[in-house]
């Protein structure tokens, strides 16, 4: 029997989720939880086979959780609607084994548990394309400058807090807004989430 752990914020999906992998005569889902902090005291606590989860949960995201649990045993599988590269990129380094995305078939999730059990990845194509498409163009540092601006920082500010003078801030943001082909910082952040390329 696979041993199942979901994590989702919408109860609704999170009971029919359960009824459903409960119906497989090989699977049971022994735990839910509704954020990423409560999913690894699950993980922790159950030892499953499986921890299924949604990226974007309150307290911790499932990417959080999934990093924190990268060496547990539990093989994790986020299950989401966001086809992103930049959380796609992040999940594959935190070793989670299956990427699937909500719009899927019901029939395609057992399936690719089962898979998974068996050793294999599974990743839904679409991000397959996107992984190979378009990766994150911000070096390191402008990334940083990045993360200040979605906090609201100021020049003067992110100056300060990274040792560098509000001109080179200023070339950073300038470059940060050629780059992401965009025309100020609000558009820079909005672009920056869609990607999903903040960590």
């Amino acid at each position: 029997m696979i041993k199942i752990v979901l994590a989702e914020d919408q109860r609704m999906l999170l009971g029919a989720l359960g009824s459903l992998l409960d119906l497989e005569d090989d699977m049971e889902v022994i735990g839910k939880a509704s954020n990423g902090e409560e999913i690894i005291s699950l993980v922790e606590k159950l030892h499953p086979d499986i921890c299924i989860m949604d990226i974007e949960m309150p307290i911790k995201s499932g990417l959080d959780a999934a990093e924190h649990l990268k060496d547990s045993g539990c093989k994790i599988i986020i299950l989401t609607t966001f086809a992103r590269a930049g959380y796609f990129e992040r999940a594959q380094k935190a070793g989670v084994s299956g990427y699937l995305l909500k719009d899927s078939p019901s029939e395609d999730l057992a399936r690719s548990i089962r898979l998974i059990m068996d050793g294999r990845r599974i990743y839904a194509p679409e991000l397959v394309d996107l992984a190979f498409g378009e990766s994150n163009p911000l070096t390191d540092r402008e990334r940083e400058v990045m993360e200040l601006i979605a906090h609201g920082k100021s020049t003067k500010e992110i100056a300060k807090e990274l040792f560098i003078t509000s001109g080179t801030v200023r070339n950073y943001i300038s470059t940060i807004l050629d780059k992401l082909e965009v025309g100020n910082r609000i558009e820079a952040i909005s672009r920056f989430k869609e990607k999903g390329w903040f960590k």
